[in-house]
């Protein structure tokens, strides 16, 4: 019996573990293997003795009066039972045999053993990890479930899922790793502890190991934005003026970042300036891009819109957005990204839909217009002089303000308006004067010479030019024509009638 002393107080040190923890454990154990057994309900206790081993009662209580037959005995009954000198108020311990116990009850109890057991060191490694999330720790891969991996920290075990991988990673068991405390579950089916690759604070606490101006807190790590296995943007600020952050991180020769580079498998890291100015500090996180200017678009809901010149465009958005996703994450403000030919487009798009299309309704002023059938106009949203006219008079009543007589004021207005338009067209019609049955020597000649000048101003080297009236017809042309030089290529092709011109009989 001792020996199973000994076994628990084994098992309490190898789980680390309080070892009256398991002692309770085994206690409740038998107790619930015993009504099992016995088939009762009535009250029971266990005790754990070095030298008697594991021991279980049945709880008698004296009293005067029975009414509870399963826990209560009378002095009589004690007596019986072989518990005399018993009293009233006292209470007496029935020795259940152990060995009464089948291989049910005996399979209970071990399986609430374990399950206390498991119970009590769930609540060690929350107890000894709750407070150690975000930390950097050393470990041990030991077996592969899946794609998640189990690694041995020690004292536990913990789980390093596949989303906490970094994709640049593979690996075996038996291989060291470093990673950083995520979280520590208490229940559930994954409790315990959840470590991580893909984590910035991994990034974060591989600076504080390799720079010691930040272990010394002169330079202090402000953010943090990473893609596992592609890119990580962190932002640095120094408290001493004499020392460079963003120098100090990367060392000399590049040799401190170069280290957490080689540590993440060769990933790529970018070491901002920290900056308490937002549009300062957004325009170190879009490096390597440049930036043109960045406008606050709602500083309490953290927008900001910024714009590059159209060959930088790529550039700051990054491969799949990447640049621009992290420089958002590192900042803590939703980004808006354009180039300057889509700001111009976006600019006069805007312009466009301030002006209205059309004439001003103030126009119909000029027209007899009152200015507060105007202003009343304008109120009701009708600001153009075309959408007054496709107004019915029904639609024009409904405006406040415009009652019968305004609404024939408005339509002199717009009569006067458009009359404006008549009359010029008919002033273009006036100057370029009626057609004449007679067409003008210019415009045959035209028709008849593709590239000739006006017959009317052909000159000779040999004579005078010859001067033909409107008047003369067809014929004068046909005698003008003749008497044109020879170093001029006369028409072989026969003169079309005018498609305007009818000729008279007898005419040539």
């Amino acid at each position: 019996m001792a020996t199973i002393y000994q076994s628990i107080e084994l098992l309490a040190k190898e789980k680390g573990i309080d070892a009256q923890i398991i002692f309770d454990a085994v206690k409740d154990a038998v107790i619930l293997g015993a009504r099992k057994q016995f088939k009762s309900t009535g009250e029971m206790a266990a005790e754990v003795d070095p030298k008697l081993g594991i021991q279980v009662f049945a709880l008698k209580k004296i009293v005067e009066t029975v009414e509870d037959p399963i826990n209560e005995w009378t002095v009589d009954e004690a007596k019986k039972n072989k518990f005399p000198g018993k009293e009233v108020g006292e209470e007496v311990r029935v020795t259940l045999p152990m060995d009464a116990l089948g291989r049910i009850s005996a399979q209970i109890a071990k399986q609430v053993i374990l399950q206390k057991v498991r119970e009590a060191e769930r609540e060690n490694v929350y107890g000894e990890f709750a407070g150690r999330v975000g930390e950097l720790a050393n470990c041990v891969i030991k077996r592969i479930e899946t794609r998640d991996l189990v690694v041995d920290l020690g004292k536990t075990e913990a789980r390093l899922p596949a989303k906490e991988q970094s994709k640049l990673e593979s690996y075996s068991i038996g291989d060291r790793v470093r990673v950083v405390i995520k979280a520590v579950e208490k229940t559930g089916k994954n409790a315990g502890v959840v470590v991580s690759r893909a984590a910035g604070e991994l990034v974060m606490r591989l600076f504080e190991q390799e720079v010691p101006e930040i272990y010394d807190n002169t330079v202090v790590i402000k953010s943090c934005a990473r893609e596992a296995g592609e890119r990580t943007k962190i932002a640095v600020s120094s408290r001493d003026r004499d020392v460079d952050s963003v120098g100090a991180c990367v060392g000399m020769k590049g040799m401190r970042v170069q280290s957490i580079i080689r540590e993440l498998r060769g990933e790529k890291i970018d070491i901002i300036q920290f900056s308490e100015n937002s549009i300062e500090f957004a325009t170190h996180a879009l490096s390597p891009a440049k930036i043109s200017r960045v406008t606050i678009l709602d500083a309490e809901e953290k927008h900001m819109e910024v714009i590059v010149d159209d060959s930088q465009l790529s550039l700051a958005i990054g491969k799949r957005g990447q640049n621009v996703r992290l420089a958002a994450k590192l900042l803590g403000w939703k980004i808006d990204i354009k180039s300057e030919e889509e700001k111009r487009q976006e600019v006069e798009n805007q312009m466009a839909e301030m002006l209205p299309v059309g004439t001003p309704i103030a126009a119909l002023a000029d027209y007899g217009l009152a200015e507060n059938l105007i202003e009343a106009l304008v109120g009701a949203e009708v600001g153009t002089v075309e959408k007054l006219g496709s107004l019915t008079p029904e639609e024009l009543e409904q405006i406040p303000g415009v009652g019968e007589e305004s609404i024939q004021s408005l339509y002199s207005a717009i009569n006067g308006f458009y009359a404006q338009f008549d009359a010029q067209i008919a002033d273009e019609v006036e100057e370029g004067g009626e057609a004449s049955d007679t067409p003008a020597v210019d415009e045959i000649a035209a028709a008849e010479v593709d590239s000739a000048e006006p017959v009317s101003a052909v000159e000779s080297p040999a004579q005078e030019p010859v001067e033909v009236a409107p008047e003369a017809g067809v014929e004068a042309v046909a005698e003008v024509v003749a008497e044109v030089p020879a170093a001029v290529e006369p028409v072989t092709e026969p003169i079309a009638p005018h498609p305007e011109i009818t000729p008279e009989p007898g005419t040539a």
